[in-house]
């Protein structure tokens, strides 16, 4: 797995929710979703965390950091 297969993953993320709002999805989920390996879609989910397009919820599922909180979650630090 390379840099730019995770900002293709990243970026096909980004737009399924984007397309969606309100769209929640687990790691498994995401990876079916997308037809990635697990390495490939944890690295591109950690990466839209760790810039906050997404927030990880105390259950594991991936949100749009915007709808999170939207709902009055804080997300997790």
């Amino acid at each position: 797995m390379d840099h730019e297969q995770v900002r293709q993953a990243q970026s096909r993320i980004a737009r399924e929710y984007q397309e969606m709002p309100g769209l929640s999805l687990t790691e498994p989920q995401a990876r079916k979703l997308l037809g990635v390996p697990r390495d490939l879609c944890e690295a591109a989910l950690g990466g839209l965390v760790r810039g906050d397009f997404l927030v990880e919820t105390a259950q594991g599922a991936f949100l749009r950091q915007t709808a999170y909180s939207a709902a009055g979650h804080q997300a997790r630090g």
